[in-house]
């Protein structure tokens, strides 16, 4: 019998922690860095920029990956982060800074869409949400240890060696991907031209994971809610380390992607997703009436179980509905909606918000609203399609 979890998976693995290790230990110091420069009024373009970029390039990383190869697609989103890292101490005023913030949202607009596809390919269909767990769980390690080394760094060298080791573990992440086998077979494969970024309209969505969009974009509409408000409700109820929510989140979040996603195997992806966005919805109602760390703490372990159920499984249930022809733009299109999700997460409850922290309810209670609507969706959903729960 076949190994499930071959040296290439973990080689993947690996890559991943890498990658995911490199961007994410700049971003808590990049508001810091920004301001420095004489532009803090712009760090709210630090993350949207990055987003916004990310967001667009997903068709061109889809087609890409279903074309050339997985590999290339992962290979050039890992590239990215080594050239920025080199870049980031060069650019020594605002906009230069922010242009490359931009150009730096091309990495994960390509990496983690080849890396999805990489693994559908290696991977048996009743291991897939189990191995997408695994695979989460160990990029939710790189995105903690991340920011925790790049806390020390800075503390104890400067920025630039912040920007030079985040390009040295992008260039190690490059070097397990180009010894890699490629898994789209030969006689799909082409060689790059530049005809292939021609994205015509049926290349950019794959209308055969729109159940996986819906659930995707009105659940993670809650993770950008999350990350652009909990730091100035932290702050409200006397907590110092803006940061405790998303240690407590990550840590909660980590057990439970493996088990999740084997229960998807066997339950079925809604099923278990109908359980991810019950405990999105109460972490949110904890955070209506957040008035103490308890309650902070408790929200944030609910909401890591909740995102660590959901992520392995939207992914898995994506390459369950595509064809096999089409997973690399298929992935594409359930990062797309997660990106539109985050974006508008962290864009419209600000409008209520209006930076008054008497409003901080009401915005919470509005993110709940909206995700309720992906749990309506999948109940429906379960009903039309007879999904058993037994």
């Amino acid at each position: 019998m076949n190994r499930v979890y071959t040296l290439q998976f973990w080689l993947l693995c690996t890559s991943s922690f890498l990658f995911f290790s490199s961007f994410n230990m700049l971003i808590p110091e990049l508001p810091d860095y920004l301001s420095k420069m004489g532009g803090g009024e712009f760090k709210g373009l630090i993350i949207a920029l990055f987003t916004l970029t990310a967001g667009v390039s997903r068709p061109f990383s889809g087609k890409l990956s279903d074309t050339v190869g997985r590999v290339p697609v992962m290979a050039f989103g890992s590239l990215v982060c080594f050239v920025c890292g080199f870049l980031y101490p060069v650019t020594t005023t605002v906009i230069p800074f922010l242009l490359l913030r931009l150009v730096h949202g091309f990495s994960t607009g390509f990496k983690p869409t080849g890396t999805a596809a990489y693994i559908a390919d290696i991977v048996p269909f009743n291991r897939r949400g189990e191995s997408m767990g695994i695979h989460g769980l160990i990029g939710s390690l790189g995105m903690a240890f991340g920011p925790f080394l790049g806390g020390w760094i800075v503390q104890h060298f400067d920025f630039n060696i912040l920007f030079y080791t985040s390009s040295v573990l992008s260039f190690l992440s490059i070097a397990i991907l180009v010894n890699m086998k490629e898994t789209l077979p030969s006689g799909r494969r082409e060689t790059f031209r530049w005809s292939l970024l021609k994205i015509s309209r049926s290349e950019v969505f794959d209308g055969s994971v729109m159940p996986v969009v819906i659930v995707v974009f009105f659940c993670l509409f809650s993770y950008g809610t999350v990350i652009t408000l909990i730091p100035d409700l932290s702050k409200s109820i006397g907590l110092k380390n803006k940061g405790f929510y998303f240690l407590v989140y990550t840590l909660a979040s980590i057990g439970i992607r493996i088990i999740a996603g084997r229960w998807s195997d066997r339950k079925g992806r809604s099923n278990v997703l109908i359980i991810g966005s019950l405990f999105m919805m109460m972490s949110l109602v904890c955070l209506i009436f957040t008035r103490d760390l308890w309650l902070l703490s408790v929200s944030a372990v609910l909401f890591g179980i909740g995102n660590g159920i959901v992520s392995p499984i939207t992914q898995a249930w994506t390459i369950d509905l595509c064809a096999e022809e089409n997973r690399g733009k298929a992935v594409a299109t359930m990062y797309i909606a997660l990106e539109a999700g985050i974006g508008l997460g962290a864009l419209l409850p600000t409008f209520i918000y209006r930076n008054r922290v008497e409003n901080l309810p009401a915005s919470f209670i509005f993110t709940t609203a909206v995700v309720s609507v992906a749990l309506i969706y999948l109940l429906i959903y379960n009903r039309k399609h007879s999904v058993s729960i037994t």
